[in-house]
This record gives structure tokens, sequence and C-alpha cells, in this order.
């Protein structure tokens, strides 16, 4: 350096000094030093803007497990299967032990029946529960279930009428979650009232839709995927004439954020109304017809046995009777995390907007803006997440966004005004930063366009840095 000073010198005839003094000057009206330093200020400033989209995850977080926790506390999401109805059978089978002669070995098996109809007719009474600021969504429901049943057809499995065992039939309903049942169900079977109990093995697996349960132990060297809760009621029939098919079920069962339903009917009909405005209509079929409005919905379902991917009958043990669930979500309108973290993801975008227009101004007007102040509102446009967050869990997401924004516009054209020390420059920055802040509002609202708003805002953005910037001459600032 101190050679490379003394070659300047013995070329220009001028001291160290000045060519340190003129250095300095050219460093500190260098147009491309100011931007390699506005740029290696972003990339500082991405750091506190990757904390502050972690703890908008953590809040989401929060928020998931506080209301899957109250939920679990009054009870789970329920899947309903069946009416099944059950009839044990003998099978006699011979064992050839050759010299030692023949053995013939009798067992019993189940004959499983499902319903040629079901008809569902419920009522759903949400409710919200609290804990702190989070919601959870749980329901109260009046279920009337009708079912009727064919004669089982055993010749077509081969099994003869002597060994079937008419006294032991019984019927099972599956229950997802027991602690749900708020009063004894009434069960009744050929218009006689049966008593019910509940039981925790029904001899079938009802998978359950998009939940996670606990796996029940092997049987037949085969881990079933879900473990099957109900009641089941004893037919008391002695013969086959006293076979009835026709089936009625009224319950009520509470339940949180989900009630779905399995098309055991041959032809399985589903119609169910609550008092609830943000519902969601998910599973293996959509409801042929649906009335939502802000305070209520009605949906109806018509499934037949061509649409699921189980039979009618069957003697195995451990058959799985999902793949076809079908119901209704209740959604607790609480977006604000997912709209907050998608505003984040602006943030740079935001800063990078603000950083630029100060620049042009600085270039332009001839105006010293020193970096420190430059760091000073990227704090102020990142301490405005945590704003947003803290507001949107208080008063939604939309009063929130606009609360956080003419706080931190408000602050920084206040700012703003201690070097920009023009009233005009300063409402025609704070008008831009209203303009940014809007146009991130609209792209966060209007999901199915952002990527086209986005792109031509974008558009239009890099067209007015363009014209502001044509008159900037970028390389004058070579030393004299």
């Amino acid at each position: 350096m101190k050679v490379l000073l003394n070659n300047i010198t013995m070329e220009t005839n001028e001291t160290p000094l000045n060519i340190f003094e003129r250095l300095n000057r050219w460093i500190q009206e260098s147009i491309t030093v100011k931007l390699m330093s506005i740029g290696f200020l972003v990339l500082i400033l991405l750091i506190p803007s990757s904390w502050i989209q972690d703890l908008m995850h953590e809040r989401q977080t929060r928020a998931e497990d506080v209301m899957q926790e109250v939920s679990s506390k009054w009870s789970g999401s329920q899947t309903l299967s069946g009416p099944i109805l059950v009839i044990p059978f003998k099978v006699r089978q011979k064992i050839d032990h050759g010299k030692d002669g023949i053995e013939i070995q009798e067992y019993t098996q189940k004959y499983f029946l499902l319903p040629e109809t079901l008809d569902v007719n419920g009522d759903v009474d949400p409710t919200l529960l609290h804990r702190g600021i989070f919601d959870a969504a749980v329901y109260t429901s009046s279920l009337n279930i009708k079912a009727n049943f064919c004669k089982p057809d055993f010749a077509s499995l081969e099994i003869s009428n002597e060994m079937v065992l008419w006294k032991d039939a019984y019927m099972i309903f599956s229950i997802t979650d027991l602690r749900g049942i708020s009063e004894n169900p009434s069960f009744a079977v050929g218009g006689s009232t049966k008593l019910t109990e509940p039981s925790s093995d029904l001899g079938v697996s009802v998978r359950k839709f998009r939940e996670i349960s606990i796996p029940y132990p092997q049987t037949n060297n085969e881990v079933s995927e879900f473990s099957s809760n109900g009641i089941v009621t004893k037919l008391g029939w002695q013969s086959e004439q006293d076979f009835a098919g026709n089936t009625s079920i009224k319950i009520k069962l509470k339940g949180s954020n989900r009630l779905s339903f399995n098309p055991t009917g041959k032809t399985t009909t589903v119609q169910l109304k609550g008092p609830w405005g943000n519902p969601s209509f998910d599973g293996e079929f959509l409801p042929e017809n649906r009335t939502v409005t802000d305070d209520a919905f009605t949906a109806n379902w018509k499934i037949l046995h061509f649409n699921r991917p189980f039979a009618q009958q069957w003697t195995e043990n451990g058959v799985k009777l999902g793949g076809s669930e079908f119901g209704v979500k209740l959604i607790v309108p609480v977006d604000q995390y997912q709209k907050s973290i998608r505003t984040s993801k602006y943030g740079q975008l935001i800063i990078i907007l603000t950083f630029v227009a100060l620049f042009l101004v600085e270039i332009t007007k001839k105006i010293r803006i020193h970096p420190f102040q430059y760091i000073l509102i990227g704090a102020a446009l990142i301490i405005y997440y945590t704003l947003l967050i803290s507001f949107s869990e208080q008063v939604g997401y939309n009063f929130a966004y606009w609360i956080a924004t003419v706080a931190t516009v408000g602050l920084i054209g206040f700012y703003s005004f201690s070097f920009l020390q023009n009233l005009k420059l300063v409402v025609v920055f704070t008008s831009l930063l209203v303009i940014f802040y809007s146009f991130i509002f609209i792209i966060v609202l209007q999901q199915d366009f952002s990527l086209l708003l986005g792109s031509i805002g974008l558009f239009m953005i890099v067209g007015s840095l363009m014209y502001f910037a044509r008159k900037v001459k970028w390389y004058n600032e070579a030393l004299e």
C-alpha cells in the first residue's frame, strides 16, 4: 500500500494525505460502494427475518397442540361403522392321521353381514372450547340410524343351516371413541329393544380416516391397522324363523373436529345439518347436495356398494372396513398463522424495495443517508411481523395487518423526516410503503390469483425503478 501511494504521489505530485482524502470521499460518494453496503445490510437482516418465521411456525404448532389436547379431553374425532350382523357357525374338519385314523375337529367361525340399506339422519351441534387465546371445535350429535338386513345367504358360502348358531347371533356398531357416548344408546331390532354393551374388540378392523389410533395385537400373523371399538347387542334369536332385518339405532355422540361414516350399507345415505358456517366435507365422497350459510350447513350423501372396497358378507376375521370414509370436518377459522407465514415470506422483498427507494432518493436528491439509518429502518420492517403475529392472535389477521402496517409505516415515515428534511419526500416515501404493504395484503388474500397479481405487480415495480433510475449517472464516480 505504501509503495502504491508513493507511485501515485510521484505520478500526480500529490501528498499521501490528499490521496487518502480523495479516496475517502470516493468511498462515501461511490454508487457502487453504496449498493454493496445496502446489499450487505439486506443479507444481515435475513437472519432476524428467519427467526421471525420460526416464531410463527412455533406459534402455529403451539396452537395445534393446544387444540388437539383440548379436543382429546372432550372426545376424539368419530368414525362410525355399522351396524353389522354377526352370526357364529360351526365348522367340522377331517384330519387324516394315517395309521392313527381320522380325527374330526369342530370349531366356530363368524359370519359377517352388512345391511342392504343404511340411512343416517343427524344433527350436529358444534361448540368452541377455549384455552387461553386458542379455540377448539367440539360437537354433540344426535344420530338416528336405520338399517335393513336381507336374510343371510349361507348357501353361497357353503354353510349348512344345521351348523348355524342362531342363538349366538349379535350385532355390532363401531364407534371410534367410546368416551363420546353421552347417553345410553337405543338399539332396536325387529321392533324389539335390545340391551347393549361396550366392546373394544368387535372382530373387524375399522380404519379411521386420516387419524392416528392405537394398533391392536397381531391376529393370524397379521397386524390390523387400527383397533375397533363400539357397542354390541345380543339378538336372542333361537332359530332362523326369529330373523328380523329392520334395525334402528338412536345415539347421542360427542366428538371433536370431525364426524365421519363408513358406507357399510349396500346403499348408504347420510343427511347431516348443524349451526356451523365453516364446514369442510372431506373423505372419499363429497355430498350430492350441500348448503352452507354464514351460520349453518346441510349436506346429503349417497354411496353405493360399487364405490367401496369391501364385500357385503364374509367369514374371515380382521377384514378391514376402510378406504371409503366420508363426513364433515368442523373448521375453526384461525388461518392467521398461515396468512402471517405467507406474509413473512415477502419480508425480504419489502426490505429490498424500501432500501432501493431510499437509495434512489439518496442519489437523485443528493441526500446522505447513513448505513445505521438503513439498519434502523430494516429493524422496524422486521419487527412489523412480530406485531402482525401477536395482534392476529387477538383480533384476527386482517385487522392485525393494518394495525401493524399503520404503526410501522408511521414510525418509519416519522423517522425518515430526520434525514430527508423534506415533507414532500417523506409523503412520497411513506406512500410507497403503503403501496408495498397493500400490494402484499392483496396477494395474501387472493390465493388463487396470487401468482398472477404478484407477477404483474413486480413487473410494474421493476418498470418504475427503470423509470426513476434512467437519469442516474452510474459511472460518474471516478477519482479526479
